[in-house]
Formats: C-alpha cells, structure tokens, sequence
C-alpha cells in the first residue's frame, strides 16, 4: 500500500509540473505572467509533499491492512489526483471564485479522506494501539477542515482571504507530526530495554 501510494503521490508531482508552459518570450518579463501559476504549484506542491510526510509516518505504526483500509487509501489519493487540474485552473484564474472554491473544495475532501483513513486504520488496530494513542484527537485535522469550509465560502466573497486560508493550512502543518515518530521510538526503546534485561 505504501510502494503504491508514494508511486502516484510522485505520478501527481510529476502532473503537476509538466502543465507548467513554457514562457512566451525570452526575456525577464515574459515570466512575469507566470508568477500566480508558479505560486500556485509551490503551494499545492507543498500540501502534496505534507501529504506524502503524514502518509508515510500514518503507515510507519500500521502493522497490516484491511480491504477498508484499502478503499479508504484509494480515496485519499482520488482526491490527492484532483489537484493538479484544480491548481492549474487556481493558478490561472488566481483570483476568480469559482476556481478558487473548487481548488478549497478538493483541499477539504482530501483532507476528510485523511481522516477517514486514519479511523479505518484506528479501527482496524484498536485505540490503544500504537497508532491509536499516537493520533489521538487530531486537533489540527479538524482546525483544517474549519479553515478548508470558511476560505470556500471567502472565494466568493473575498478572494484574497480565502487565498490567505490556504496558506495558513500548510504553515499549521510544516513542522511534521512527531506523535508518531516519539510513540515509535518509545515503543522501539521498551522493547530493546526488554531484551537487555531478558536472561
């Protein structure tokens, strides 16, 4: 499941990338109208690569899957494939409503998909399991999720707020979520305590 989900996290990146057009002059100033499209896939570039980081340490404490947990990861990166047609049409149309409703709209449903994979894997391991008490309440998914429904609603009403929104999600979630990582090394260092102290 990892092998594959990191195979179209990079197939998304690559997407991405290529519907950057070339300029259409050789100086300078042809890359001036390019900027908002740049800015856009930095942005989007960024949220796929929070993505991929979370996925990663989410399946680090995952010890085997279920066909939910399957079909809950395909959604994910259903909505994480939607993001390259949503960035280019967000970028080339950076302050129109509806381009930047829709491109909120696919941030919002990827973001549910996350949550919903996460609680398939928390069901399917036990809330006292390692991923379990890693995640907890997942205070920050849910302040995402917030700020997702308000900047779709601000597109249509102040763009520039809404824009703001979707900078503001991303700097919530640079520093990446060590619960994981401590819960890993603590249990790593349990059981190598065990094993010293074993006749």
């Amino acid at each position: 499941m990892e092998a594959f989900s990191d195979g179209v996290i990079a197939i998304i990146i690559t997407i991405m990338v290529l519907q950057l057009s070339l300029p259409k002059g050789a100086g300078p100033g042809a890359l001036t109208p390019m900027v908002p499209v740049f800015l856009t896939y930095l942005l989007s570039y960024i949220y796929i690569g929070i993505y991929w980081n979370n996925h990663h340490h989410l399946l680090q404490a995952t010890q085997h899957v279920s066909g939910g947990i399957l079909w809950a990861n395909l959604n994910l990166l259903f909505w994480l494939s939607l993001i390259p047609f949503a960035t280019a049409w967000f970028g080339t149309h950076p302050l129109m409503p509806w381009p930047l409703a829709l491109y909120g709209s696919v941030m919002l449903f990827a973001s549910v998909a996350y949550f919903i994979l996460t609680r398939a894997l928390i069901g399917h391991h036990g809330k006292n399991s390692l991923l379990g008490s890693s995640i907890g309440r997942d205070r920050k998914g849910s302040a995402s999720l917030v700020v997702y429904l308000l900047a779709v609603g601000l597109a249509f009403i102040q763009p520039w707020a809404a824009i703001a929104c979707y900078v503001v999600v991303p700097l919530m979630w640079l520093i990446p979520d060590r619960r994981i990582e401590k819960r890993l090394r603590a249990s790593e260092q349990g059981v190598g305590a065990d094993r010293e102290s074993a006749p």
